[in-house]
């Protein structure tokens, strides 16, 4: 489930379990940024945000990397961030009594109502914070079901896990010349969660979806570390800067994971490196959303496209990224599966029951009575 219950302290905490992270080029004003963080998965009603939490984006540049490089991009080591908090709601049990505050890379501050439509706007940004509908699609337990039988168990007609589900969503739109720079197009954004005082801990980081979930988290493939709950080890690491202790860990158990993945149509359409290694690993680990901002919003198709055109040495087309109403799933399975060379891998769900709309805050609005997590999950 993209990265819904990404790990052991992600299910004891979900308050601080990002679902999600969406950045597209804004479809209703352009030269704008749109960034979307969803936490809190199953989200009820009278949920609030964590006033004990920093929900932050971070902004990098990027560069097409030289053939030395391990991954696809180098990333610029100048960085934005912007770093937003919450009160305690003034009302137990009403998250509309509740307000948020954004620090901007330049310092301003940007206040915030939760669950105002209008949001609240600064010098080139907008901000909303609220319940939304989890625009989430995938059959999320076809894909478990493929991992544990070792066969793909996608129908033609699949179905969204408890469909209608809310999450808490942050959304941030910027003015790109006035924010990033007039010069600015391609871009890496990450999503986090840390803990708010004197110092951060990082709880969550994401990037891309399903790394943690579908890429990371089997263990029976991986010779080396089988026993090993990688992700919240993962989860605490800078996406930009990998620290050496784990990183032969990560890297074992992609290889071992996205061979699995690959071989699930009866046949090799990724060709091993040495000892195994798989060429989509270093790009995995680059676990940032690549947008190029200074192309037009792109409804469908636009996900891992400038990755794509990097790998096969053409100039990329879309703006990348990642936007809301894109079935990303059918992209990621057909890429791991038979590396885009064959048809198209379908989880057999296209759409959400409520689509997202081109207009801010951008997400649906949430089912006034949303499923919840069941007991024995």
């Amino acid at each position: 489930m993209s990265d819904h219950i990404s790990g052991p302290r992600a299910l004891a905490e979900p308050i601080a379990d990002i679902t999600d992270v969406y950045a597209f080029p804004s479809p209703e004003h352009p030269g704008h940024l749109v960034m979307v963080m969803n936490t809190m998965p199953f989200a009820q009603p009278s949920d609030a945000f964590s006033e004990g939490l920093v929900y932050r984006f971070r902004i990098r540049t990027l560069t097409v990397a030289d053939g030395a490089a391990r991954g696809l991009f180098t990333t610029g080591t100048d960085e934005l961030t912007l770093d937003c908090v919450f009160s305690e709601p003034s009302i137990a049990g009403d998250p509309g009594s509740q307000s948020g505050s954004c620090t901007l890379p330049a310092g301003e501050d940007v206040s915030f109502r939760v669950n105002d439509p209008q949001g609240g706007k600064g010098d080139g940004v907008r901000v909303f914070a609220g319940s939304r509908w989890d625009p989430f699609i995938m059959d999320a337990r076809a894909a478990l079901k493929t991992i544990a039988t070792g066969e793909m168990a996608f129908s033609e007609q699949g179905t969204i896990y408890l469909d209608g589900k809310s999450v808490l969503a942050l959304v941030i739109e910027i003015d790109c010349p006035r924010v990033l720079g007039a010069d600015v197009a391609l871009v890496g954004v990450v999503a986090e969660t840390l803990t708010r005082g004197r110092h951060n801990v990082r709880i969550e980081r994401v990037g891309r979806p399903e790394v943690k979930n579908m890429m990371l988290a089997p263990k029976q493939f991986d010779p080396v570390n089988r026993d090993l709950e990688i992700r919240d080890l993962y989860n605490m690491e800078d996406a930009y800067h990998l620290a050496e202790g784990y990183q032969g860990a990560y890297r074992a158990r992609l290889d071992a994971n996205l061979a699995f993945w690959d071989g699930l149509d009866g046949k090799a359409d990724w060709t091993l490196g040495a000892e195994g290694a798989h060429p989509l690993t270093e790009i995995v680990l680059d676990d940032f959303l690549v947008i190029d901002v200074s192309k037009p919003y792109a409804e469908r198709g636009s996900f891992f496209e400038i990755e794509r055109a990097v790998l096969e040495g053409r100039p990329h087309q879309t703006c990348g990224g990642r936007a809301l109403n894109d079935d990303v799933m059918d992209t990621i399975f057909t890429l791991l599966i038979n590396a885009g060379t064959g048809p198209t891998i379908r989880d057999g769900v296209d759409g959400a029951t409520r689509p997202a709309s081109r207009s801010f805050p951008y997400l649906a609005e949430p089912d006034p009575s949303p499923p919840q997590l069941p007991e024995h999950h």
